[in-house]
């Protein structure tokens, strides 16, 4: 199943739900308003009925063996005390609150209306009020023997509780009954000593009335549900509109590996934020790509150039070997001697042009190797290797200082800057190296660099024209970049003041400390994984 299509089932049930809910909730309510009515109607009726139960209580009434009741001559006055003792019950004066007036049951008629009119009747004697209906009543005692009724032809069924009221009296109470197939609400109370009556209503105009509620409710639900149905399509359909254009964009990358696409932002909701996030990614995979590209073209340019370098020297290597192999009987031992010497510095040029693509090759140096180095230490002891390779005039200020990396790579850079400087430096001219704050500066004295050849300096492979003249691959510098940009800093060269270059390497990550006490010796002071 679609998401769309669980999302309008999801919809229309929920509004289902809550469509049949009110229903039975309306229809409980008029189901018990209704009833409520009726049983107003039965309480007004009651109190008329308790008016006769006075009367039969003073001796002013009597029934009759046919149910007829009869005036007792000889006590008037006792009627006349029980009709003053019921002034205050006379219904017109007391209406209860939600009972109205209601015409009677068109079946009334049926089951004897007539007869409840009949002279001499008990209950001939009540004639209905305006807020009352005249419905059915009858007296029983506490064997369920109907003593006296309102229509002879009616009979209300007496149940076993109506005789126990009768016998030891008590609460009235509601009950439903069936008449000769009429529904009936009655009204069972007590009416004197061992006497109950019973009060009836028929209910055939409430039943109707609830019929066709029932039948109206249910068209409204069935309805409701259908309407339901509809919006949850149109609502999902209107839901789905983001996602559908995020599937869109998703397949159109997967297809044509167009990261270009987007998808507009609508609202802040969870649809807008999926959509930020989806953008967002496909930035960030942009950017990915783009950098994959780039480093597989550098990857490529660098398989390129080093074949251009080793091509020089393999090719040098190769004729002077064979040169060797062809001609060395015939060579003088200075002649022998000189290609020898030849074939080992193009050997030790090849190596140092490997090492040099090696280290350009590394990625980021594993974590493991990673570890605080005295850069000021390794500074000191890379002046002196300088000064014992070359002779030439290195000096120093050094403020110590520490920094997290891999104490091979940054010797090699140090080495190769200080190498750099000696190698333009002419003879007798100091080569400048200050360690200060987060900066370690290496000027020379030289010719410096043209203004053309600035830019380039740090690119691989790259020589300048004066450069070319002078022994060495174009990687020193390159690498020296490449260890900085590890460590998070910059490298960087501008004409010095007086002529001569100067050379940046700024590290961020550079701490001051505070100088050590006691053996201040180069090797007290050499950090750790630094060859003496």
């Amino acid at each position: 199943m679609s998401f769309r299509r669980r999302i309008a089932l999801a919809a229309a049930a929920a509004v289902a739900i809550a469509v049949v809910l009110a229903s039975l909730l309306v229809y409980v309510l008029t189901a018990n308003q209704l009833h409520g009515q009726v049983d107003n109607q039965l309480r007004s009726r009651a109190r008329e009925t308790r008016r006769l139960q006075r009367l039969f209580a003073v001796g002013a009434l009597k029934i009759g063996p046919n149910g007829a009741a009869s005036i007792v001559v000889s006590a008037p006055s006792a009627f006349a005390i029980a009709a003053k003792e019921s002034e205050s019950d006379i219904p017109g004066k007391v209406h209860e609150k939600g009972a109205g007036r209601r015409g009677r049951a068109t079946s009334e008629s049926d089951l004897g209306d007539e007869e409840s009119r009949r002279p001499g009747s008990l209950f001939g004697k009540l004639p209905p009020n305006p807020d009352e209906a005249r419905g059915y009543q009858q007296v029983v005692d506490s064997n369920g023997k109907v003593l006296a009724r309102s229509a002879p032809s009616v009979t209300i069924p007496v149940d076993p509780r109506t005789a126990l009221l009768a016998e030891r009296g008590g609460a009235p109470f509601f009950r439903d009954a069936t008449v000769r197939g009429v529904h009936m609400r009655v009204l069972a109370e007590p009416f004197g000593r061992n006497r109950a009556a019973e009060l009836a209503l028929p209910l055939t105009e409430t039943d109707s009335l609830l019929g066709r509620l029932r039948l109206l409710l249910v068209l409204i639900v069935v309805g409701g549900i259908a309407l339901a149905a509809l919006l949850g399509r149109i609502v999902a359909g209107a839901a789905m509109q983001p996602l559908k254009r995020l599937t869109q964009t998703t397949e159109h990358v997967t297809r044509t590996q167009d990261l270009s696409g987007r998808i507009e932002q609508a609202g802040e909701d969870e649809i807008g934020r999926l959509a930020t996030s989806f953008n967002a990614m496909l930035d960030a995979l942009g950017r990915s790509m783009s950098a994959l590209d780039e480093s597989v073209s550098s990857q490529r340019q660098l398989v390129a150039d080093a074949s251009h370098e080793l091509r020089t020297p393999v090719t040098s290597v190769r004729t002077n070997i064979e040169l060797l192999q062809q001609l060395g009987p015939q060579m003088d031992a200075e002649e022998h001697r000189r290609l020898l010497d030849d074939v080992v510095g193009q050997l030790e040029d090849l190596t140092v042009l490997i090492n040099d693509l090696i280290d350009l090759a590394r990625g980021e140096d594993p974590a493991d190797d990673v570890e605080d180095v005295r850069l000021d230490a390794l500074v000191e002891e890379v002046v002196q290797k300088a000064r014992v390779r070359a002779g030439a005039s290195l000096e120093m200020d050094l403020e110590p200082a520490v920094v997290s990396g891999v104490p091979a790579r940054l010797e090699r850079a140090v080495s190769n800057l200080i190498d750099n400087a000696v190698k333009y430096s002419p003879a007798g001219s100091p080569v400048e190296i200050r360690l200060h704050g987060k900066e370690l500066t290496v000027r020379d004295h030289g010719p410096g660099i043209a203004d053309e050849d600035l830019p380039h300096i740090f690119d691989r492979f790259y020589r300048g024209a004066d450069a070319r003249k002078r022994p060495g691959s174009g990687l020193g510098l390159a690498i020296v970049r490449q260890v900085a940009a590890q460590l998070g800093g910059a490298i960087s060269a501008e004409p010095a003041p007086g002529g001569g270059t100067l050379v940046r390497l700024r590290l961020p990550g550079l701490e001051a400390v505070r100088p050590e006490t006691g053996d201040d010796s180069a090797a007290a002071r050499k950090p750790a994984g630094v060859r003496p």
